[in-house]
C-alpha cells in the first residue's frame, strides 16, 4: 500500500509518501492551479496502486475529497488540535508537516474524524444559504428603520405591516435618502420570497428524516433546528454522553486550571457555528413558550449573568436533543423518564 500525507494548502499541498512493499519514499510539492495534482493521483490509479491519503481537516479541499472519491483512494482526515499535539519540535515546516501526518499513518496514531456524506455536506450548504440570506434581511431591516427613525417615526415591527410600509414609502425625504429608501425596498421585496423558498426546503428535508421530527417535539425546535442538529452531529453512536455534546457543540468553557485552581474562561466556540446560533435561538424560543424552560431560566439569569444563563440554557438544549435521538425519544417521553431512565440508582431511597 502507498501511504501519502498530505499538508493541504488552498493553492499547493506538499506530500510525503512511502510505498510499503518497495520501499521506496520522498517528498513532493504539487501545484494546484497546474493541474500537477490530478496528474499525480490519476497516475498513481493508472498503475493500479493501493493509495491510503491522511490530512488535516481543512477548507477549501472538496474538489479534492471529489477526486480521491472518484479514484477509489481512501481518505483519512484528521483533528488539527489533536495532531498539533502530537508535534514534539519546535520547527514547524510544511515538509515537516508532511512528515508528521506519514508517521502518524505509519504508527496507527493518526486521529482519524467523522467526516459527512455529500449529501450532507449539501444539505448544509442549503441551511448556511438561508441563514446569510436572512441576515442581509436583518441587516436591510434595520437600515429602513433608521430611515424612520430620523425622521421621529419609530414604529419597530409595524414598519414592515402593510399600513407601515404605505407609511413608510409617503415619508417627505431628501433625493439620495429616497433612492436608499426605494433600493431597500426593492432589496427586501427580492430577498422574501427567496427566504420563503429556502425555508419550505428545509421543512420538507426535516420531514423526511424521523430523528428530526421528534426533535422538533420539543418545545422551541422547529424544522431548521432539528435539521441542523441531525446534520451537524451525524449519529448519536459517536458520543458516549451528553456531556461531549457540549464539548463538541463549543457551548463549556475554556480551562486553565493546575495546582488546584480552577480557572474558567469564555466558552470555546468550537464546532459548527451556525448549530451554536441556531441552539441559542431556540433555547430562548423554548424560554418563552413553555413553563418549565422559563423557570429554569429565570433562575440562572438572576443567579449568574443574562448571557451565561443564555449559554447555559443553549447547552442543556443541545444535551436534551441528544438523548431524545439517542434513546428515541418524543419530548413528552424525555419529561416522563429522564435523560437517566434505565441507569442503576436510588432515587427514592434504599429498596
Amino acid at each position: 500500500m502507498l501511504i501519502i500525507g498530505v499538508d493541504y494548502h488552498p493553492s499547493f499541498q506538499q506530500i510525503s509518501f512511502l510505498d510499503q512493499e518497495t520501499g521506496e519514499c520522498g517528498d513532493r510539492q504539487l501545484n494546484h492551479s497546474e493541474g500537477e495534482v490530478e496528474r499525480f493521483y490519476r497516475e498513481l490509479k493508472q498503475r493500479g496502486a493501493n493509495v491510503r491519503v491522511g490530512m488535516e481537516a481543512t477548507g477549501h479541499s472538496r474538489w479534492f475529497e471529489r477526486l480521491l472519491a472518484e479514484l477509489g483512494f481512501e481518505l483519512w482526515i484528521g483533528d488539527p488540535a489533536e495532531i498539533q499535539r502530537q508535534r514534539g519540535r519546535k520547527q514547524k515546516t510544511d515538509r515537516e508537516d508532511g512528515r508528521l501526518l506519514l508517521r502518524l499513518l505509519l504508527e496507527n496514531r493518526f486521529p482519524r474524524i467523522w467526516t459527512p456524506n455529500p449529501e450532507n455536506r449539501d444539505l448544509r450548504q442549503l441551511l448556511w444559504h438561508r441563514h446569510r440570506l436572512v441576515q442581509m434581511r436583518t441587516r436591510i431591516m434595520n437600515q429602513l428603520q433608521a430611515v424612520a427613525m430620523n425622521e421621529g417615526y419609530r414604529w419597530k415591527k409595524k414598519l414592515f405591516s402593510e399600513k407601515g410600509r404605505a407609511l413608510l414609502e409617503k415619508l417627505p425625504l431628501a433625493p439620495w435618502a429616497s433612492r436608499r429608501r426605494k433600493e431597500l425596498l426593492e432589496l427586501l421585496d427580492q430577498l422574501d420570497p427567496k427566504i420563503a423558498e429556502l425555508t419550505a426546503a428545509v421543512e420538507r428535508e426535516a420531514q423526511q428524516r424521523p430523528e428530526a421530527v421528534r426533535l422538533m417535539t420539543h418545545p422551541g425546535v422547529g424544522p431548521i433546528t432539528g435539521l441542523a442538529y441531525v446534520l451537524v452531529i451525524g449519529t448519536p453512536d459517536r458520543f458516549p454522553c451528553g456531556k461531549k455534546i457540549g464539548s463538541y457543540t463549543g457551548l463549556i468553557p475554556s480551562e486553565d486550571s493546575s495546582a488546584g485552581h480552577q480557572r474558567l474562561g469564555h466558552i470555546t466556540k468550537q464546532g459548527n457555528a451556525l448549530l451554536r446560533y441556531l441552539l441559542g435561538e431556540a433555547a430562548q424560543a423554548a424560554a418563552r413558550c413553555n413553563p418549565d424552560w422559563r423557570r429554569r431560566y429565570v433562575h440562572l439569569m438572576m443567579r449568574r449573568q443574562k448571557r451565561i444563563a443564555k449559554v447555559a440554557m443553549a447547552r442543556k438544549l443541545a444535551v436534551r436533543l441528544y438523548w431524545m435521538w439517542r434513546n428515541n425519544w418524543q419530548y413528552a417521553q424525555l419529561v416522563e423518564f429522564g435523560s437517566n431512565a434505565g441507569k442503576l440508582g436510588t432515587v427514592h431511597g434504599v429498596k
